[in-house]
């Protein structure tokens, strides 16, 4: 049995109609005894919507009293919203209003399904590795910077006509010097994200694993390479020419000729909340289009045989 009120974390990118009008209706569908945490940005919105709802801010004080975090946007607002609750290890569930959104769950038709399984309490969970990233300075042995990454860890070259010189080491071993335009560390979750564009071999979500992938390197090696878990990756900015590391697209420093960055598993793995259990293939298959009926089978037009 659920306690009352029951806490549910809501989502949604302010700036888009359709994820605000999206959200509202999943909230007006919920029964009396529900409070929604709500980012203050999408509050005043949410809240004129739904009237009767009672709203508080979610803030990272509260969101571990969340059954789930329910999210409303592409694969980009989920990440924000998944950073919030990798911490305390609450479930995010995504209706995918975006592109591909191999993140989400639902399209945003299915809303009276979601309520329905959220009411219940109706999900499996599965878990995704994630990654920390700690930038030092030259000469110093305590981070500057660091941060958590869902996707991946990209670093790369801050002057648009050099490139970087980089050295990997893993697990305390150099491996190889690129001068690229960058480098990736791309968990499984990423591989269908930046590391995939860039060339990485697509991973499935629960393999616990992650990937190196050299960006445009001028090299004869300059292959991915899937790593342990357990490997710890250093990137050394070995030549003059600065850099940025960003993670997930979103957090981002500026990298000094001569810092170093470090990446390793994260302590805490993401939980994604599914109201059954797709298989990956499935979901690769449909949102890649992939042509499993071959070629031939496609519309293409007159083509001669």
């Amino acid at each position: 049995m659920h306690r009352l009120p029951r806490r549910i974390a809501v989502w949604t990118h302010p700036s888009r109609p359709a994820a605000i009008e999206a959200a509202c209706r999943f909230l007006e569908a919920l029964p009396a005894g529900f409070i929604a945490l709500v980012p203050a940005e999408s509050r005043s919105l949410l809240a004129q919507g739904v009237p009767t709802m009672t709203f508080v801010d979610l803030t990272d004080q509260v969101i571990d009293q969340a059954e789930v975090v329910v999210v409303f946007g592409g694969d980009g607002t989920i990440l924000r919203a998944a950073e919030q609750a990798l911490h305390q290890d609450v479930p995010v569930l995504g209706v995918n209003l975006g592109h591909v959104g191999f993140l989400a769950e639902l399209e945003v038709s299915q809303i009276p399904e979601l309520v329905a399984h959220v009411v219940a309490g109706d999900y499996v969970l599965e878990r995704r590795m994630t990654v920390l990233v700690e930038h030092f300075l030259a000469g110093q042995s305590q981070p500057v910077w660091s941060s958590v990454a869902i996707n991946e860890v990209s670093l790369e070259k801050a002057s648009r006509v050099k490139m970087i010189d980089a050295l990997v080491s893993i697990d305390g071993l150099p491996v190889s010097r690129w001068a690229c335009d960058g480098l990736l560390v791309s968990t499984p979750t990423g591989s269908t994200a930046y590391a995939f564009s860039a060339g990485g071999p697509i991973m499935w979500p629960e393999l616990e694993a992650f990937q190196v992938v050299p960006l445009a390197a001028h090299a004869l090696f300059a292959r991915p390479m899937v790593l342990s878990p357990k490997s710890v990756v250093d990137l050394l900015l070995a030549g003059q020419v600065d850099g940025f590391v960003c993670c997930d697209g979103a957090r981002s420093t500026d990298t000094p000729a001569d810092s170093h960055l470090r990446v390793s598993r994260y302590q805490h793995d993401l939980l994604v909340a599914r109201l059954s259990e797709q298989p990956f293939t499935s979901r690769l298959v449909k949102k890649f289009a992939l042509p499993v009926d071959g070629w031939r089978h496609t519309d293409m037009g007159s083509v001669d045989a």
